[in-house]
C-alpha cells in the first residue's frame, strides 16, 4: 500500500514511484489494478531461501524509493479505512477492460494478497499437486488472516479480504481436474465459449500457470513482516514436495475428489475465524482445531522442507500459532489504542525489513 504519511490514507502514486525504482529491479516493481498499490515480484530462484533474500531486498528498496517521494508503504489483506470509491483505476487496457467487463465487482477490489509460484515439472505432474493444495487452501488461509478491518469497519472476520475477492467470477475453491488432459480441455471451452481470453483470467486459489512452468497459490493475505511471507511460501513449496513425491510413487494413483462445498465451507470458516475456528478433517470424518491441523502438517512438511532447504523458513510458520497471526496482531494494536490511524502506523512500522 502507497500511504500518505499525515492522513495515512491510501495515495494514488504509482507512477511517480515507478519512476524511481533502481535498475536492478525493472520490471519487478509493478502497478496492479489501482494507482494507490502495486505488486512486488521476485524473479525465479532455486530456493526459498535466495527468494527471500531478494524478497526482503525488494521491500527495502521499495521504502527507501517511497519515503524519498514523501510516502510510506505497508503490507497487510486490507487498509483498514480506505474506501475504493476515491481509488483511481490505473491506465492499462487489461485492467480497463476487466473493470468494463464487472464494474462494482473488481471496482470494490481493494485488497491485497500473495501469491507463491512452485516450479513443476510436466504438465500431469503440475495437475496432480494443484489438486493435493487444493484440500489445503482453507489451513493456508486460516495462517495467513491479516485484514479483520474493511472501510472503517471491525468486521468479525479474521480476513475481510475474502468476501471482497468472492465476488469475482472463476475465484475461489478450484475444480479438481485430475488429469493435464481434464484441465486443458475445461480451459479450451471457456475460451471457445468467450468467456476468457486466456487461462490468466481464471483466478483460483491454487492455478496451474503453463507459461511460467508454475503451480501458483494465491489465496494468502498479504502479509505485514516480510519474513513470514516467506515462512509461508516455505510452506508452500514443502507441501508441493510433499505432493510431488506421492505422484513419483505411483503416477496411476488418484487423489480424492473431495467436494468443493466441503472444501469452500472450511474456506469460510478460515476467513472468519482463522487458526481460532475449527475446521472440517476430511480424512477423519469431523470438526479438528485448525491448530491442531496446522502442527500436525508441520510436523510431515519437515523432511521435505530439509530437503528443500528451507527448514528455518518453514519453522516461521509457528509463529502464525497460538493466537498471533496478522490478524490478531492488529487487533491487539486496535484493542491498545481503539484508533484505526494508529493501526496503520503500526502496520508501517512492522512492514519495515529490520
Amino acid at each position: 500500500m502507497l500511504l500518505d504519511p499525515e492522513t495515512l490514507d491510501l495515495a494514488q502514486r504509482i507512477e511517480t514511484i515507478l519512476t524511481d525504482v533502481p535498475a536492478e529491479f525493472e520490471g519487478q516493481v509493478k502497478p496492479e489494478l489501482m494507482q494507490s498499490f502495486l505488486e512486488v515480484a521476485t524473479k525465479p530462484h532455486p530456493n526459498v531461501v535466495s527468494a527471500g533474500e531478494e524478497l526482503r531486498a525488494l521491500r527495502r528498496s521499495l521504502t527507501e524509493v517511497a519515503e524519498g517521494q514523501g510516502l510510506l508503504v505497508g503490507g497487510a489483506g486490507t487498509h483498514p479505512f480506505a474506501r475504493w470509491e476515491d481509488q483511481l483505476i490505473v491506465d492499462d487496457e487489461r485492467y480497463h477492460r476487466i473493470v468494463d467487463e464487472l464494474q462494482y465487482v473488481v471496482r470494490q477490489f481493494l485488497i491485497f494478497g500473495t501469491h507463491v509460484h512452485v516450479g513443476i515439472e510436466g504438465p500431469d505432474r503440475a495437475i496432480y499437486v494443484a489438486d493435493g493444495l487444493r484440500r489445503y487452501v482453507p489451513l493456508m488461509l486460516a495462517l495467513s488472516t491479516n485484514s479483520p478491518f474493511l472501510r472503517g469497519v471491525r468486521t468479525g472476520m479474521l480476513s475481510s479480504r475474502i468476501p471482497v475477492y468472492r465476488a469475482l467470477p472463476r475465484a475461489g475453491i478450484p475444480p479438481h481436474f485430475g488429469s493435464w488432459k481434464e484441465y486443458s480441455s475445461r480451459v479450451e471451452g471457456m475460451v471457445n465459449a468467450g468467456a476468457i481470453q486466456d487461462y490468466t483470467y481464471l483466478w483460483w486459489d491454487v492455478r496451474p500457470h503453463p507459461n511460467l512452468g508454475t503451480v501458483e497459490v494465491r489465496v494468502f493475505d498479504q502479509q505485514t513482516r516480510v519474513d513470514l511471507t516467506i515462512a509461508l511460501a516455505a510452506l508452500t513449496v514443502s507441501m508441493a514436495h510433499q505432493i510431488s513425491a506421492l505422484y513419483d510413487q505411483n503416477q496411476d494413483l488418484e487423489l480424492t475428489d473431495f467436494p468443493t462445498e466441503l472444501v469452500d465451507d472450511n474456506k469460510v470458516r478460515a476467513a472468519v475465524r482463522g487458526m481460532d475456528g475449527v475446521l472440517l478433517d476430511f480424512w477423519a470424518g469431523r470438526q479438528i482445531p485448525a491448530e491442531r491441523i496446522a502442527a500436525t502438517l508441520l510436523e510431515t512438511l519437515r523432511e521435505h522442507a530439509e530437503e528443500l532447504g528451507c527448514e528455518r523458513e518453514l519453522a516461521g510458520v509457528e509463529e502464525l500459532l497460538s493466537g498471533n497471526t496478522g490478524a490478531h496482531r492488529q487487533l491487539r494494536v486496535h484493542d491498545a489504542e481503539p484508533d484505526l490511524r494508529a493501526l496503520v502506523n503500526a502496520i508501517v512500522e512492522t512492514s519495515r525489513v529490520q
